[in-house]
């Protein structure tokens, strides 16, 4: 099958299909290290609602432009907005963190150079994360005198609660290798070997059932808020509903 050309409305976003099943995503305001100002965000939430609506996709690639994945929000901007244009911007980076939980395909994130504050969100936010040994990932809003809350609530689901914390508390930044070992990416990656390893995963996962991958994801998320006795009653409905699909019966 051709692959799709790109299409995307922003000069901010750079979107392909490299391979069938699998569409990319590239931040690209590399001036700014990929910096989530308001449009950007808006920007990338109609492109994923737009992505999510295409059935012959099976995974989201996200990687950022230039020097380095994101640096999060875009403080120059963040200086100039008002109160209620404040709660405008963080509802709006909280809604995209949610659609990327919320959408069948698999969102891989794919992590160069920094990862910080609402970067470091969007990386806790997806399914997967791959970054390169040099990369580098933060919470450092502290720093600034402006606790990352909202970059707390994904980072909070995939990390521990005391290694968690500690990012938060001290604004530091963790290695590659220090995110691997508390559950904040997959695994850590010689920077030349990234992308086929990215690719390589993608891959797999596009090659399985896209209805199972979307039932499964789905699942996931919902049963992890759940008690256990309650999780297994709803799985075991899922695993009922899945089985009377098509695939499952191929």
């Amino acid at each position: 099958m051709a692959h799709k050309e790109p299409t995307t409305d922003s000069p901010h976003l750079k979107i392909q299909h490299p391979e069938e099943g699998i569409a990319r995503i590239t931040l690209a305001r590399p001036q700014a290290y990929n910096a989530l100002s308001l449009e950007l965000l808006g920007d990338l939430t109609r492109t994923i609602d737009a992505l999510s609506r295409d059935r012959s996709l099976s995974v989201i690639v996200i990687e950022g432009e230039g020097k380095g994945f994101s640096a999060g929000h875009d403080l120059k901007e963040i200086l100039e907005l008002s109160e209620d244009e404040h709660l405008h911007l963080f509802t709006v980076c909280s809604d995209l963190m949610l659609r990327i939980a919320d959408i069948p395909q698999v969102v891989i994130a794919k992590v160069h150079g920094v990862a910080t504050a609402a970067g470091c969100q969007l990386v806790a936010a997806a399914d997967l994360a791959y970054a390169a040994g040099t990369a580098r990932f933060g919470t450092p809003g502290v720093n600034i005198g402006l606790f990352c809350s909202t970059p707390m609530v994904p980072l909070t689901r995939v990390v521990a609660p005391r290694h968690a914390m500690e990012m938060l508390l001290t604004g530091e930044l963790i290695t590659a290798q220090r995110a691997f070992e508390i559950g904040l990416i997959n695994d850590v990656v010689p920077q030349d070997e990234l992308e086929d390893r990215i690719m390589a995963r993608a891959r797999t996962i596009a090659s399985k059932s896209a209805l199972a991958v979307g039932t499964g994801k789905a699942a996931f998320g919902r049963q992890r808020d759940m008690g256990t006795e309650e999780a297994y009653r709803y799985c075991t409905t899922v695993m009922v509903e899945n089985l009377k699909t098509g695939d499952a019966r191929e």
